[in-house]
């Protein structure tokens, strides 16, 4: 087992302990003779101490090491000395979670000297740690052995190494027929080539890996979500009022402190990229925490909504529901999204029952201008064909949720042709509602639609407690209501989805994870399974939730496709998407920039208990 690498060391503090090993150990300065034979012996040593590491064995670990008081390996304090110090530290309970290690490198010092290193990726319970370790070969009486290990985690974005992707079929995400034993090359985070064999050869410093039989696709996107909510009803009091057991300021309190819960929960669900549409103004600080840290999505936000209700589910010293009540209200409202940094502006068209609806429109026209003015890509939630087409003048680019009161018209169709703008259907949310007053009323948690286990435990554990907060809180002859109206609705949105799509209007998948029982992360398998069972095909549903959300969030340039120059942000599948759209289920690994991790390992930290 290698040095721990939490135990981060300068490059000079290195570079001194190598030379001094060196002259002292060694006597005196380097040459330049050893030959191939030691370079194949310490290569031998070197893949035997790094199998040693992974099986968990310590009896071929230690027989790596040199028996010596001067083995030199790193420390809390530096480094310390002595083989039986290091044995002590290969203890049980000091093999990582996880391990990689890649890209080997060795070369000759001197005639029985070999020095090399390594990149590691490694995983202590939901801490994760990568850099470069080192060893020092040396051959002595009883055959090789490391007399120096050294281990230092590297700088925050720092890219991993370069790999080549072997032999799946690719679905690109353009909508292009897919590539059958197909090559996907990767440096410093990036695709450097994608398609076949003959296309993209692989040269050398790739270490390939082989991936046949698995399907190739770009990592997931949700156009639609929340992370002001807790995809329970804590989160929207409004729904189900729980706030005597769960108080909506340490909800939300929770929410700021712990967002790395949705994060992994995402990651481990094959999305590689969310927009958060609507929040509180912590939800900004998520953006640039998360572009660079493999471990979770990459997140775009809008911030705080610009509401026509004067909604109140807010806190005592913050927002997330600022009132247009004039149009001065709405340019002031778009000016607090540009002077911090948002991504977009969005507007919570609702109707409200006191308030003239041309007044209403103004304000949303007042907004998007002002939007313009500023380069702010302007959302809208509107659900109504009247309000949808406001939204369209005031120049929406991206539509969450559906039209659902009635059929879109031409008008509408052109309109949103000529704003370019980005249609995200948001099918399955209201029915995460439904699920839950069903819950309530039968006195059963409702199922929990998670195939790849990335629920954290908490989550769940307040998803089941939906069956115990008392059916006298939901109305039987409500539910039914909300059923049949579901019903209609649910026809409503599939025709408008269809009709939209045939027309050319860019769709995007969105889940409106953070709603009850719309959970962050696998929500996005019943909302690709609903877009498909709407009319559009697979490959359709594919791009949508690729392509599509890579458009709504303006990042096409940087994700959302499988092509040279794009993040490498990538799914890998046991079973071909192209056929149904719930094969995207049969996760096997997830690439976020470049770094590939196994379904089961983000399982482990998505579902580990929250920390004290």
């Amino acid at each position: 087992m290698k040095a721990n690498p939490r135990f981060r060391f300068a490059a000079d503090t290195l570079r001194g302990l190598l030379m001094v090993t060196m002259v002292v150990t060694l006597g005196g300065p380097p040459s330049w003779g050893a030959d191939k034979e030691d370079l194949a012996a310490a290569r031998t040593l070197f893949e035997a101490n790094l199998e040693a590491i992974r099986q968990r064995d310590r009896e071929a670990y230690l027989a790596c090491y040199l028996e010596s008081d001067t083995l030199v390996r790193t420390g809390p304090e530096g480094f310390s000395l002595g083989f039986e110090a290091h044995a002590a530290q290969a203890s049980d309970d000091t093999w990582p979670d996880t391990f990689q290690a890649q890209d080997l490198r060795l070369v000759p010092v001197r005639p029985g000297i070999v020095y090399g290193t390594y990149r590691y990726r490694v995983r202590y319970g939901v801490e994760e740690h990568s850099g470069i370790s080192e060893r020092l070969f040396l051959r002595t009486d009883e055959g090789w052995r490391i007399a120096v290990t050294t281990a230092f985690d590297a700088p925050p974005g720092t890219p991993p190494p370069p790999r080549a992707l072997v032999g799946a079929t690719l679905v690109d995400g353009t909508g292009a027929t897919p590539v059958t034993d197909a090559v996907v090359l990767i440096r410093a985070g990036e695709i450097t080539c994608a398609g076949s064999r003959e296309d993209c050869p692989v040269g050398e410093g790739f270490e390939v890996q082989d991936v046949s039989g698995m399907w190739i696709t770009p990592g997931l996107v949700d156009a639609h979500v929340h992370f002001s909510q807790t995809g329970w009803a804590d989160g929207r009091p409004d729904s189900l009022d729980l706030r005597e057991e769960y108080p909506y300021d340490r909800v939300q309190a929770e929410l700021r402190a712990r967002p790395e819960r949705w994060l992994r929960s995402y990651l481990c669900s094959g999305v590689t990229a969310v927009f958060d549409v609507g929040g509180y103004p912590w939800t900004w600080e998520l953006m640039e925490r998360a572009e660079s840290d493999s471990t979770g999505p990459r997140v775009a936000a809008a911030g705080p909504l610009l509401s026509t209700l004067d909604f109140w589910l807010n806190l005592p010293a913050e927002r997330q529901f600022i009132y247009l009540a004039d149009e001065q209200a709405a340019r002031e409202g778009v000016g607090y999204h540009a002077s911090h940094g948002s991504h977009a502006v969005k507007v919570w068209f609702v109707v409200a029952q006191d308030r003239d609806f041309d007044e209403m429109a103004t304000v949303v026209m007042a907004a998007g201008d002002e939007a313009r003015k500023l380069g702010l890509p302007l959302i809208v939630h509107a659900t109504g064909l009247r309000e949808a087409k406001v939204a369209l003048r005031a120049g929406a680019h991206l539509l969450v949720h559906s039209v659902w009161d009635r059929p879109v018209d031409d008008e509408f169709i052109e309109l949103a042709r000529k704003n370019h703008t980005v249609y995200c259907p948001t099918l399955t949310v209201m029915g995460g509602y439904q699920r839950m007053f069903e819950a309530v009323l039968s006195e059963r948690p409702p199922h929990v639609d998670d195939p790849n286990g990335c629920v954290d435990p908490e989550t769940r554990a307040r998803v089941e407690r939906t069956a115990s907060v008392g059916p006298d809180r939901a109305s039987p002859e409500r539910e039914e209501q909300r059923s049949s109206r579901m019903v209609e609705l649910e026809k409503v949105m599939a025709l408008n989805l269809e009709r939209l799509h045939q027309a050319g209007i860019p769709v995007a998948m969105g889940t409106d994870a953070g709603n009850p029982l719309t959970l962050h992360g696998p929500a996005v398998y019943a909302e690709m399974e609903a877009m498909q069972a709407a009319g559009l095909t697979p490959l359709d549903v594919l791009v949508a939730s690729t392509r599509g959300g890579a458009l709504a969030m303006g990042r096409l340039e940087q994700i959302g496709t499988v092509e040279e120059g794009k993040a490498a942000d990538l799914l890998l599948v046991t079973a071909d998407p192209t056929l149904d759209i719930s094969n995207l289920r049969r996760l096997r690994y997830v690439v976020r920039g470049g770094v590939i991790r196994h379904v089961d390992e983000l399982a482990a930290v998505a579902s580990a208990p929250a920390s004290p």
